[in-house]
């Protein structure tokens, strides 16, 4: 009986820790009916219990080490500092190396047609491609006189798609990211 108890309490701390677990949990009964976990499995009769889950902590840590970069882009081209860090969130989840299906690369997700006229020369430098991001986005603002709606949407589908609709285009993928910055810029701004 206790160590049924003791396997149920294990089992709930493991399921309240969840957010924290490092490392793949596996799960074997034996003929005995004990219950054993391991994160290093012995056999092929454990079988996977609680997959890894991303190390937010390090996540957390990850998006701080681009802050310094930000703010020299901020205070360059005047965009707000939120604002970067949500379409950079948004665009690779602050993933250095990220490239889209369409070709956009790194950080900010800048189209490779772009990299010249915002003096990107290696789009997977982070500093380079903040500086050539947020340079866009100082140009978008303008263009579209800080209307935050339109300047992300020409951001995601382009001016020419902003500009022929006068809106924000009626593409699913541009309205959604579109909704999406928004609410990563307004966390960002409380935090």
């Amino acid at each position: 009986m206790l160590k049924r108890i003791n396997i149920v309490l294990l089992m709930v701390l493991i399921i309240l820790s969840a957010d924290n677990v490092f490392a793949d949990i596996y799960k074997y009964i034996d003929n005995l009916g004990i219950v054993h976990f391991t994160n290093v499995p012995t056999s092929s009769k454990y079988k996977l219990y609680i997959k890894e889950k991303k190390k937010k902590i390090l996540r957390r840590i990850s998006t701080k080490k681009y802050d310094a970069m930000i703010r020299k882009a901020q205070k360059k081209y005047g965009v707000e500092f939120s604002l970067i860090k949500a379409v950079i969130k948004v665009e690779s989840d602050f993933n250095p190396e990220a490239v889209s299906k369409k070709g956009a690369k790194g950080l900010m997700q800048i189209m490779p047609d772009n990299f010249k006229s915002l003096a990107v020369k290696d789009p997977f430098n982070p500093s380079q491609n903040i500086m050539g991001g947020v340079l866009y986005l100082q140009r978008l603002l303008k263009r579209y006189e800080y209307k935050l709606p339109l300047v992300l949407a020409a951001y995601n589908a382009g001016p020419e798609a902003v500009d022929k609709y006068k809106n924000i285009p009626p593409y699913e993928e541009t309205q959604n990211y579109v909704k999406k910055v928004m609410e990563t810029y307004s966390q960002y701004k409380k935090s």
